[in-house]
Formats: structure tokens, C-alpha cells, sequence
């Protein structure tokens, strides 16, 4: 079985010109910390949000699309994920700072924004460096770490609505709550404001530091994983702790298949070499079984699965060229 624009013929020729690129069949397995998944049968790299907005505008109203970051926390389904792609590239890497604000486009890597910040003297942001991922995947889930969240310091964000058009967001549009905006989510963000406080640069990159060590610490980094996998029930303070429940559930270290249960951080599943993403998935549906007939609390998904099972999608459909 196959998606719906492709049984109609090569999706690429249904959709308009870009002054970016289209891949046909791009490799998501690649770019993903899991390493595992199918194909997107075709992945758009806008030039920049003039070239995003117009496709956007533009592209048949049957296709879907869908935006990926760097892949941290994202596990895509071994059949691929019909439709479009939507990757953002350099040009929403950039960041600047000015005072205390950091200005920053949604491809940015958290990490960075919180070293740019700390090299202008900009403090409140180190946390970022604890967050893994984009600017952009942590405005749509309000990313927090170590006692701050996306909220605390965004002033402003920016993004593109399906039909095109470009949105400026304040605080109060964005709607944050726990692992959550307010925003629908077939909106695509493309640059955030950051607002912090001058600090000692010196002291904000120990900080930083700190908070990289600590993570490499207590969590699999190393590891083929894809971060913290449910929410934490209590919300990102109180109690109860996703990991707590696990563990309490005897599933620390369990594996199905190439998956495991990370034996350091039991709120994290690892690839430990071979795994499909129906493994992944599998062993995280077992973990939210037994936390629920243990404790009965129903574990919610934090990372994010997108995509079709084997046999369905693009990995099922004979390989092309790549197109434009």
C-alpha cells in the first residue's frame, strides 16, 4: 500500500518549483539519533521563509508534510513517512545576539544558542545546552532541562501557517504549558527571540559546562537514542518521575529485539546496534503496559514517531533517481 499522492505518480512533478531542493526517497535513518526508520518519499530544503512560505502557498492541498529538526528526539516508522519532508538548513541556523536578547532560527542547535549567548555575556539560557535538538523542536514542545523551560525566556517566535502566510507570536500566542505550545500544529516555526540577562561570559560557560557534564552523567549520550522517551506524569517539577515509574515497573534494562531499556536512565530506549523502529516502538508501548498495570499511571509519549510501518510509504514503493 502506498500514500495517496504517490499511487497518483511521482510526487516530485506534483509539486511547484522551489529555489531550494527536493529529494525523492531521502534517507531518514541517516539523520535521526535513533539511526533507524524508512525513507521520506520526497524532503524539502527551503533557501530560506520567503521560499518556505511559497511552497507552502503552493504544493497540492492533498499532500502532507511534515518538519523534522535534527532528528533528537523523533523516531520515524520503518515504512518512511509519505508526503513532504520539510528540513530547515543553514539559513535558519543563524544566531545573533544584542544586550540581553539572542535572536535565533528555528534550525539552530540549542547547544549553540546557548554558547553564542554565553560568549556575548548573555546569561539564563545555559539550560539549552542541556536540550537537545533545535530552536525550533523546543519552541513546539516548550524544551526545559535543569529548572528551566522554553517559556522562561522566549519573547517571541515567528511561523508559517499552511496557507503561507507568516505569523509573529508573542508570549501569550505561543500558549506554553508542560512539553507543549498552544500553536496548531501545522504551523512551522522559522526563528525565535530569546531573552536573558547580562552575565560574566566566564561564569556562563562554567555553567555550561556544568550542565554538559552533569547530562553526560546521568544520561546515555553516547547511545543511539532519542532522548527522554514519556513526560513526566507530574509535569517538570513534581512528582511522579516518568523514570521512577519504569523503574518501579522492573523495566529498567528490558530489550525487545535491537531495543533496550537504558540501564543508566530508564527514561530512555537505545538502538543498541540492529534495532528497527518497530522495535523501538514496540519495547516503549511494553514499558507503558506494565508502568500502567504496576502503578496505574498511563505514560505519555514524549518523543515524537512519525512515519508508516514496514510494507506502507515510500520504503515500499520501487527507488528512484533523485529529482530536482
Amino acid at each position: 500500500m502506498m500514500a495517496a499522492a504517490t499511487r497518483q505518480g511521482r510526487l516530485i512533478e506534483r509539486l511547484p518549483e522551489v529555489r531550494g531542493r527536493y529529494r525523492e526517497n531521502a534517507d531518514l535513518a541517516r539523520i535521526t539519533w535513533f539511526r533507524v526508520g524508512g525513507p521520506a518519499e520526497v524532503m524539502f530544503r527551503p533557501a530560506d521563509a520567503d521560499d518556505l512560505a511559497a511552497f507552502l502557498k503552493a504544493r497540492p492541498a492533498d499532500v502532507p508534510v511534515t518538519v523534522i529538526g535534527v532528528g533528537s528526539n523523533l523516531l520515524v516508522r520503518d515504512g518512511g513517512v509519505p508526503g513532504v519532508v520539510i528540513r530547515l538548513g543553514r539559513e535558519f541556523a543563524r544566531i545573533e545576539a544584542e544586550g540581553t536578547e539572542v535572536s535565533a532560527g528555528a534550525g539552530a542547535l540549542d547547544s549553540a544558542v546557548a554558547r553564542v549567548a554565553a560568549q556575548a555575556g548573555i546569561a539564563g539560557l545555559e539550560f539549552l545546552a542541556g536540550v537537545p535538538g533545535t530552536i525550533g523542536g523546543a519552541l513546539r514542545m516548550n524544551a526545559g532541562a535543569y529548572g528551566r523551560e522554553m517559556k522562561d525566556v522566549v519573547s517571541g517566535a515567528t511561523a508559517i501557517a499552511p496557507d503561507g502566510t507568516v505569523h509573529t507570536l508573542s508570549p501569550d500566542r505561543l500558549g506554553f504549558s508542560y512539553r507543549a505550545a498552544r500553536v496548531p500544529a501545522d504551523w512551522i516555526f522559522t526563528a525565535a527571540r530569546l531573552e536573558g540577562q547580562a552575565g560574566p561570559a566566564e561564569a556562563v560557560m562554567k555553567r555550561i559546562g556544568e550542565i554538559q557534564a552533569a547530562r553526560a552523567e546521568t544520561q546515555p549520550v553516547r547511545s543511539r537514542t532519542g532522548g527522554s522517551t514519556f513526560r513526566n506524569p507530574g509535569g517538570p517539577t513534581g512528582e511522579p518521575k516518568a523514570w521512577k515509574l519504569i523503574e518501579t515497573a522492573g523495566c529498567r534494562g528490558l530489550t525487545f529485539g535491537g531495543a533496550k531499556v537504558s540501564e543508566q536512565h530508564c527514561n530512555f530506549l537505545i538502538n543498541e546496534g540492529d534495532a528497527t523502529a518497530a522495535d523501538l516502538e514496540a519495547l516503549g508501548e511494553e514499558v507503558r503496559r506494565r508502568v500502567k498495570k504496576s502503578t496505574g499511571v498511563e505514560l505519555e509519549w514524549e518523543i515524537k514517531r512519525i512515519g508508516v510501518p514496514a510494507g506502507f510509504g515510500p520504503a515500499a514503493a520501487p527507488k528512484r533517481e533523485a529529482g530536482r
